[in-house]
């Protein structure tokens, strides 16, 4: 007798040995590049030397235009694409919550009834023999896997970063949202900003075409003069109608982002922009991991994919069930509750691999793979992060540069029209004088309005580079 038991104990650790596969040679090629290796301060400290606390998750309000916040709670709110994201989010929630099924007991309960005729010469003697029964069967069952390997539960944390990670990308939608929302609205301001010039100007060329014709009328200019003076206006009502037209399709634009009608867009007034400059916070580019939420979202892309890894490791190893059914069986209702009807079972059950033909390997090798993309994607989306500050800061500082250059130029371009005006009016310049000067004016004034645009779309930019005011209380979990 222990011979025997020896023997068995022996066949079972042959059986384990065979059935435990070796993953030796499978693993993840890829690194996480670390943060402070990326050299950012530098170019950082040349294109900005202020220091500022990070955007808050309001960031847009710090403009100071109610419209502009009115448009963006809309757009939150109502939004086509930020519905998807939620519909994203609660797949992988219901995704993580079939994973964390396996690590609970599961029970099932089940009852059938066949009408059955055995056979006069089968295996059953009379008076079952040649007639007609039926059979009842009422069981419950219960099972339990016990993971000793912690397959499951590694599989169940996979699911989970995955829904965390679809939370975050949630979020970023939010703040790509807002911010192609305040672009937009910026890109309105500058519109209307340009329209009011060029008013301005066609204004200016009336009034000039009617002194031109006093001064005809006068004796002294000729024709030639009053030509050129009325053939100026054609070309700033066409300026001012190209505005329109802007304006019409930056409402319009607003609307759809908003998730409302055209309709929307005719009340949406001219814009009333706060200039408030954006400074860069004391300290990047490690805070900037728990500031971006596509980075931090991506970190835990990378740890669920960690994770499948150990799933997929635990494949290799046996599984152990603990089985139990307790239920009644009979021939006959009125026997089906008896205590000799009852037919309990209960024992466990051991399952392990032996020959799979290689496919425990591909799987963990794909795994593998899987985890060497989300590091790769990881360390793309740090770069691309970084570039992105480094590359708002710099045309902010570039445009700081222009905006006094077009002021300087301004200033003497305005000078020069006035004079060239004044002496048109004292009969000592041609109008062709008032055109030459007239041109640079109306081009610096167009470019100071583009400019002063620019930086606002830039500034939304670098607040939606800097992570929008996205907090993570959780990143800690995925580093």
């Amino acid at each position: 007798m222990m011979r025997r038991r020896a023997h068995a104990i022996a066949a079972l650790a042959c059986l384990l040995a065979a059935g435990c596969a070796s993953f030796d040679g499978l693993r993840p090629k890829s690194a996480r590049t670390d943060a402070a290796t990326l050299a950012a301060g530098q170019s950082l400290s040349e294109a900005s030397q202020s220091a500022a606390a990070w955007p808050a998750a309001d960031w847009w309000r710090r403009f100071g235009d109610p419209q502009l916040d009115a448009l963006i709670d809309e757009a939150l709110a109502g939004n086509p694409g930020l519905g998807a994201a939620r519909a994203r989010i609660d797949k992988a929630a219901a995704l993580a919550a079939s994973y964390g099924a396996a690590l609970a007991p599961q029970a099932t309960a089940g009852a059938t009834l066949t009408r059955q005729r055995y056979s006069a010469n089968g295996i059953f003697p009379p008076p079952v023999a040649g007639s007609w029964h039926t059979q009842t069967d009422l069981a419950a069952s219960f099972s339990y896997e016990l993971d000793l390997w912690g397959r499951n539960r590694a599989a169940y944390d996979a699911a989970l970063g995955q829904a965390r990670a679809a939370e975050i990308d949630a979020y970023t939608a939010r703040l790509l949202l807002a911010a192609g929302v305040a672009r937009a609205y910026a890109q309105l301001a500058r519109s209307f900003e340009q329209r009011e010039l060029a008013q301005t100007a066609l204004k200016q060329r009336q009034a000039l075409f009617d002194l031109t014709r006093q001064r005809v009328a006068a004796g002294l200019d000729s024709d030639i003069e009053l030509k050129q003076a009325e053939g100026s206006i054609p070309a700033a009502r066409a300026r001012v109608a190209q505005l329109d037209e802007e304006i019409a399709l930056g409402r319009n634009l607003l609307a759809a982002l908003a998730g409302k009608g055209p309709d929307r867009g005719l009340a949406i007034a001219r814009p009333q922009l706060l200039e408030q400059p954006v400074a860069l916070p004391s300290v990047l580019p490690a805070d900037l991991l728990g500031r971006r939420p596509d980075v931090v979202a991506q970190r835990w892309r990378v740890e669920a994919a960690r994770r499948d890894i150990d799933a997929a490791k635990g494949q290799f190893y046996p599984n152990l069930n603990l089985n139990a059914l307790v239920g009644a069986q009979s021939i006959r209702y009125a026997r089906l509750l008896s205590a000799q009807s009852e037919n309990p079972a209960f024992g466990p059950a051991l399952r392990l691999p032996l020959f799979d033909g290689g496919r425990l390997r591909a799987n963990l090798a794909a795994k593998d793979a899987d985890y060497d993309l989300a590091v790769e994607q990881y360390n793309q989306t740090l770069i691309d992060a970084l570039r992105e500050v480094v590359d708002q800061l710099a045309s902010l500082k570039s445009v700081g540069a222009q905006r006094l250059e077009v002021e300087h130029a301004l200033a003497a371009a305005r000078d020069a029209h006035a004079l060239a005006t004044e002496r048109y009016r004292a009969g000592i310049a041609s109008y062709l004088q008032v055109l030459a000067a007239e041109t640079p004016l109306l081009e610096q004034e167009f470019l100071r309005a583009g400019l002063r645009a620019r930086e606002l779309e830039l500034s939304i930019t670098l607040i939606r580079a800097l992570g929008g005011g996205f907090e993570d209380a959780r990143a800690a979990g995925a580093s």
